[in-house]
């Protein structure tokens, strides 16, 4: 959450009841109510008085249990990568990279993760390094969902195969849920697949489904954990909202 334009004491404090109005939570009279019907914490303590005043940088702040992101100068956007665009800021032997689609924002941009040049859709960018480390980290991975396009008609005993485990040159993949979603015509036709995966090896979902017998034909990603790509175009950027931010602050266990 970049900072609100809002009043803060000498010692940078703010009132919580105004940090909760400024930042679209609700109106201010609302958010006080919500303070007195117990459903406002600050570092995981309750706090029911309205003249409670916090470090709106710091301070982690739940109403009704959601994270109120902090206050702070670092961007968090989510960007509909297009295919032939490479995952990298420079690149001198790729034809495009993310450089040319963030030309025109003057911060230093980090891409969280990557997408591989032939895949399209959702991917994270931000200023903040120390979160992009962290969501891309094994250890705090969110679920990664993707929409499959691939060759043949994908039976049932294959959905079950890939959910029971399927085990690769580079370890075991475990994925969280598998489904169709189109394209149950002819094989000529192929099939289409959601798949939700928790982990980023090196071309998974395309490994995965080769190894099964359908290799990819097109393949997007959709969602990232809360954060959906929805009816964001080709190429376009948007900021995450407070509630996606917040969401993916407490994965990353910022």
């Amino acid at each position: 959450m970049s900072g609100p334009d809002i009043e803060r004491d000498e010692e940078g404090l703010v009132r919580l009841h105004k940090l909760l109005a400024r930042s679209g939570v609700a109106s201010r009279r609302k958010c006080e109510e919500l303070m007195l019907a117990g459903e406002v914490t600050v570092d995981d303590e309750v706090v029911t008085r309205l003249g409670t005043k916090v470090d709106p940088t710091s301070a982690v702040i739940r109403v009704s249990g959601m994270r109120l992101p902090p206050m702070s100068p670092n961007v968090y956007l989510v960007l509909n990568k297009p295919v032939g665009v490479t995952s990298t800021m420079s690149d001198p032997h790729a034809e495009r990279t993310l450089s040319d689609l963030v030309a025109d924002r003057p911060e230093r941009l980090f891409h969280v993760g990557r997408l591989d040049t032939d895949t399209s859709g959702l991917l994270l960018l931000t200023n903040d390094g120390e979160f992009a480390q962290r969501m891309a980290h094994p250890s705090y991975e969110v679920d990664k969902t993707y929409v499959a396009a691939v060759d043949g008609i994908v039976q049932q005993s294959t959905l079950k195969q890939i959910m029971g485990g399927v085990t690769l040159d580079d370890g075991p993949v475990t994925v969280s849920s598998v489904k169709l979603v189109g394209g149950r015509g002819t094989s000529r036709d192929g099939t289409i697949l959601e798949l939700v995966i928790h982990e980023g090896r090196n071309r998974i979902v395309r490994r995965l489904l080769d190894h099964v017998g359908h290799p990819v034909r097109q393949l997007t990603r959709t969602a990232i954990g809360p954060v959906q790509l929805a009816n964001l175009g080709v190429a376009e950027m948007r900021e995450l909202t407070n509630d996606e931010l917040g969401a993916l602050l407490d994965a990353a266990r910022l």
